[in-house]
């Protein structure tokens, strides 16, 4: 059945004017951005089957690949580039906060914007968030690729980096594809390198985060490794 067939205190749309986005379901909301459904399958019906291909979990959905979201039945190129889109407005917004608090008291906020940044890279990425003395974001730039298990990463670049933006603190963070969060020890060493190399030009290290996979990223301050 149509959603247009529904009846209209059931209708997502219908339902969000009348009670506020925040009395919807992830479904609904999904549905209303999806529009329309296909034949024989409602927006609604098509929303809950994105879902449920991403174990239910929008964080899974929101970085997925294009790929794979289009290959589900009713959604295609069109509907997958229209929710790449309002994910990555989604980021940006998360990025455009951050700038304007003081983002080391917020952890979970930092947490957050780097698992939509970097969990869905299939390589490892190495990032760098550097703050003014207010620990206000001054850019979030990718500094290194790598491959499926590897980056490497140059404590002089980083420092040049550092120098050019005029940063007076950094939050490191990388992504580690193969899903396990747990720093090993070439981790370790290069996140002291990196402290040591830093604190030569005043730049204060502040947290080095590992991103993996849609658990909660793990923080070398909060354990005790800076």
């Amino acid at each position: 059945m149509a959603i247009t067939d529904w009846p209209a205190s059931e209708r997502p749309r219908e339902r969000l004017l009348a009670l506020g986005p925040q009395a919807l379901s992830d479904a609904e909301l999904l549905a209303i951005y999806l529009r329309v459904g296909v034949r024989g399958r409602s927006a609604v019906d098509l929303a809950r089957e994105l879902l449920r291909r991403h174990d239910g979990r929008l964080s899974k959905l929101a970085t997925a690949p294009l790929a794979q979201l289009a290959a589900t039945p009713g959604i295609g190129q069109a509907k997958a580039a229209q929710l790449q889109a309002s994910f990555e407005l989604a980021r940006r917004a998360l990025a455009e906060e951050m700038g304007e608090r003081d983002n080391f008291s917020s952890p979970e906020l930092v947490r957050d914007w780097l698992r939509l940044q970097l969990a869905m890279h299939q390589h490892e990425v190495f990032m760098a968030l550097w703050l003014d003395a207010q620990n206000r974001l001054l850019l979030a730039e990718t500094l290194f690729t790598g491959t499926l298990t590897q980056t490497s990463v140059y404590p002089r670049e980083v420092v040049k980096r550092a120098l050019s933006t005029n940063a007076a603190a950094v939050i490191l963070a990388h992504n580690h594809p193969s899903g396990l969060a747990e720093p090993s020890s070439a981790d370790q060493l290069l996140t002291g390198s990196l402290k040591q190399a830093l604190a030569l030009v005043d730049v204060r290290l502040l947290d080095h985060f590992i991103v993996a996979g849609n658990a909660r990223p793990l923080s070398f301050a909060e354990r005790g490794l800076i």
